[in-house]
């Protein structure tokens, strides 16, 4: 199965340089011999290669003819000190380009900023969106179970693969990396933040819930962002009647793994995690197309102290609830019409499993998932 990323990494190799960050298994490397296309591909998780470059950075340099313009290395944050030779080609070779893949930007954060920085531009792939899926060949239902990663939507059993995910690498290769020192306690970590998906984190209750200190629980959460597994969406600040929590929500990268650490293989109707895999789905959808469209808007959520709430807002003009609903009334708007009264919203958005997008008498479009995706791609909610 082939699929049409949305990222567009050739324009920006026309300009620069680009270091590619995205959790394992979101097509990385899949992308660049398929769509790029390098002149020179390096995987540092192949041993050789990995051996041959970490004590020989020099064989880079070796490597170039004439016509060499592109070199891809692929997980990168495995040879951190490899950037340093990469600087100097990028210095000494201003037609060549670089593609540098990586699982983490830990390492390279904390040890080559100058490169990142300036001299390549950086990027995020996330796992499939609405546009890039195969809509009758997985549709919304199987995607609120199973996610959108690309090897769990080709797998012969998509949950078999998301427990090989959630096994070998969540535990596993951020245990290899050195991230965590205690592998049992993060393996005790994951499963409690599994659970704040969608949900205000309590950084203290968490602590208790997996038997870590807080400081602990709160260099874990880092952890999960600094390895593109997860986000903590903070709260959107403008508003001056109500007083907003300070609490930021907390989202796994693919409902699928969230999933598949919850133990959730099936999600009925009335299930109450349905809630929150639609609108894990949907911020998925909002952290790609920003991201890949270079929209600086930024994405918050509002929540007052008395529970007032509406899960998305790009800017300080479009603000998104969702629901699992497959018929929305009045009442499924309430969190947007009170938060309408804190900033000058330009429009007012009600994500459902509704079968048509209509409007509210009090003015809130509702539309069905498949729509706003739609929408969104096609740019009808851009500044």
């Amino acid at each position: 199965m082939q699929f049409i990323r949305k990222i567009g990494l050739e324009k920006d190799l026309e300009a620069k340089s680009v270091l590619l960050l995205g959790p394992r298994r979101t097509g990385k490397s899949w992308l660049i011999r398929n769509v790029v296309k390098p002149d020179l591909f390096f995987n540092l998780l192949l041993a050789e290669t990995y051996t041959s470059l970490n004590q020989r950075p020099g064989l880079l340099r070796e490597r170039l003819t004439p016509s060499t313009r592109l070199i891809a290395i692929d997980e990168i944050q495995r040879i951190p000190s490899l950037m340093d030779e990469i600087h100097a080609l990028i210095e000494d070779f201003p037609e060549i380009r670089f593609l540098l893949s990586g699982s983490s930007a830990r390492k390279l954060r904390q040890q080559h900023t100058s490169l990142m920085a300036g001299r390549a531009r950086t990027r995020h792939l996330f796992p499939l969106v609405g546009p890039e899926l195969p809509s009758m060949l997985w549709p919304l239902e199987k995607r609120l179970v199973h996610g959108s990663l690309p090897a769990v939507v080709t797998a012969d059993d998509p949950w078999e693969e998301l427990k090989d995910y959630t096994g070998d690498y969540l535990r596993e290769e951020i245990a290899a990396e050195g991230y965590a020192r205690n592998l049992d306690a993060f393996s005790r970590f994951l499963p409690v933040a599994a659970a704040c998906q969608a949900g205000e984190v309590n950084f203290e209750k968490v602590a208790s819930d997996c038997q870590v200190p807080a400081r602990t629980v709160r260099e874990y959460f880092h952890i999960l962002e600094d390895t593109l597994i997860g986000t903590l969406l903070p709260t959107f600040k403008s508003g001056s009647k109500r007083k907003p929590t300070s609490k930021p929500k907390f989202f796994l990268f693919d409902i699928g793994v969230h999933n598949a650490l919850a133990g959730k293989r099936a999600l009925a109707q009335a299930d109450s995690q349905l809630g929150t895999a639609m609108e894990s789905v949907v911020f998925q959808e909002l952290c790609a197309y920003l991201s890949y469209v270079r929209d600086d808007r930024p994405l918050t959520y509002w929540r007052t102290q008395t529970g007032q709430e509406v899960d998305f807002v790009v800017g300080d003009e479009l603000a998104i609830e969702v629901k699992s609903t497959r018929l929305a009334t009045d009442s499924d708007a309430k969190g947007l019409r009170a938060f309408a009264q804190e900033t000058v919203l330009r429009r007012r958005l009600l994500v459902t499993r509704d079968p048509h997008r209509r409007t509210l008498a009090d003015g809130t479009e509702v539309l069905p998932f498949e729509t706003f995706s739609q929408a969104l791609w096609s740019g009808e909610f851009a500044v």
